[in-house]
């Protein structure tokens, strides 16, 4: 380790954020420079334990000890190696992952958790600025074709797994740029797209082709896929939103929140939107039914669009501050969070049932009549909710966001023409990766469900070992050890 004495010496301490009043006019990232000795200080705090519990945390198994002690003796190539022998994305891990390592971080049992995610982030942003993030082309190719379905982080991840191990690699996106949720899902403010070209580039000049505006099963049949290249993975994203169907639900201004999100994206990105489809929350109240991140991200691209008010409201109880009985450490805690975007600006409830939208003459829905609720634990042992009477109100609403989950991803067209199974969820059922149909294989939210970014990455990279070993025999990718991630999962 490199400082014994570093936790006892050195406070956790982050970035400065950029002022709220002044970020929620642009969509730049929110965080300000913070110099290498710092990052070091953090690294420092690290204890090195004898049982690195923040592993279990990490769905990627992410070697944290050892990169930490790396960038505390200013070793960032020795700190960008580690960090990459288990995590192909730390770009995004380090911008928009929750820190489940965090969580699990033994310093974190009486003191701030090391500042993990931090540090990943400045690896490798310091490895690019350095210049250590280069192609690396693979010295023989197999002469295997591998199609990857779907461009966000875990068919990102299994792209370059499988190309890694010299297949032939190609990966086909429906839309009209790469990346996925990560593309279209994240805000600028939290993830700029800059950030997932630059390593796009690279994965380009290592020999993976890229094919947008393809919709595998649509504008390609599948079975003809599956017969055209030697292996498939399937990595689409859980698209499919939970909806919220109560009386007036046919309302105009009643949008999911993903389609919000993604037109913002597009315009960032310098497209276009068609006036008859836009949906702004200018000069709107806004409010966001939903608790989560997508929530919370409706919150920050509302502000941004200058809402005149902006409400999120949630059917659960309302988190404690600190750890329960229910998740000790190492457990992910269900703890309140407040993200930046709710620092700019957000009225929050929790506990509220979602009764009825109201509308207008015309039928632009003008509120939303709501209800408070009370948990208790029912005679079947469960939670269930009563309303409490005398609390249904309206608040006024101009424009609602669905940010209440998914329920599986795109499946249908798959299994037009094929015999494809599907576990009970509507996920594609696949154990230990590889689908009935014995070359197509599948990872992410397309297997597991919605989840995190970081089990994404994870996932794709377990599909394409499968994959390899299917094609190869045996395969030498690294394989991750899931005796490690009992926790959290």
């Amino acid at each position: 380790m490199g400082k014994i004495t570093g936790f006892l010496e050195f406070d956790r301490e982050l970035p400065d954020k950029r002022d709220p009043k002044t970020r929620i006019n642009d969509y730049k990232e929110l965080y300000l420079d913070f110099d290498d000795k710092k990052t070091q200080n953090q690294a420092a705090r690290c204890m090195d334990c004898g049982v690195p519990f923040c592993h279990t945390g990490c769905p990627l198994g992410n070697v944290i000890p050892d990169f930490n002690d790396a960038v505390y003796h200013e070793d960032w190539g020795l700190a960008y190696d580690i960090l990459r022998s288990t995590n192909n994305f730390p770009e995004f891990t380090g911008r928009i992952c929750p820190a489940p390592c965090e969580s699990a971080c033994v310093l974190g049992i009486n003191k701030p958790p090391v500042a993990i995610e931090h540090i990943e982030k400045m690896i490798i942003e310091k490895a690019y600025s350095l210049g250590l993030v280069k192609p690396e082309i693979p010295k023989h190719r197999t002469g295997k074709k591998v199609a990857i379905v779907g461009s966000g982080p875990a068919g990102l991840a299994a792209a370059a797994q499988a190309n890694k191990a010299g297949h032939t690699v190609i990966v086909f996106e429906r839309s009209d740029r790469i990346g996925g949720l990560i593309r279209y899902g994240i805000p600028d403010f939290k993830l700029e797209k800059h950030v997932i070209d630059r390593k796009l580039e690279i994965m380009e000049a290592e020999g993976i082709t890229f094919k947008t505006n393809v919709n595998i099963g649509v504008d390609m049949p599948f079975e003809a896929l599956i017969n055209d290249v030697d292996a498939v993975i399937l990595c689409g994203g859980s698209t499919k939103p939970r909806d919220l169907n109560i009386h007036g639900r046919e309302a105009k201004g009643i949008h999911f929140a993903m389609d919000f999100l993604t037109q913002q994206n597009k315009r960032v990105a310098g497209d276009t939107v068609p006036s008859d489809i836009t949906i702004s929350a200018e000069g709107k109240h806004v409010i966001v039914i939903g608790g989560g991140d997508t929530g919370s991200d409706c919150v920050g691209t509302s502000n941004r669009q200058k809402a005149k008010s902006v409400t999120q409201i949630e059917l659960l109880s309302q988190p404690p501050l600190d750890r329960s009985e229910k998740d000790p450490w190492p457990n992910y805690p269900m703890i309140l969070r407040t993200s930046t975007s709710h620092e700019e600006g957000v009225d929050r409830a929790w506990s509220i049932l979602t009764k009825e939208f109201i509308s207008d003459e015309d039928g632009n829905v003008k509120a939303l009549r709501i209800i408070d609720i009370k948990w208790e634990i029912g005679y079947t042992g469960k939670p269930e909710f009563k309303e409490i009477e005398g609390t249904e109100r309206d608040l006024p609403c101009d424009l609602a966001l669905l940010a209440i989950g998914f329920v599986h991803g795109e499946t249908e067209k798959f299994r037009e023409k094929t015999d494809l199974e599907l576990d009970t969820r509507g996920n594609v059922n696949a154990d230990d990766y590889q689908t009935n149909i014995e070359n197509v294989f599948a990872a992410g939210d397309m297997r597991r469900g919605q989840s995190l970014v970081v089990w994404a990455i994870s996932e794709g990279r377990e599909a394409a070992r499968a994959a390899d070993k299917y094609l190869m025999g045996e395969s030498m990718l690294e394989a991750k050890d899931d005796s490690l991630l009992n926790v959290n999962n």
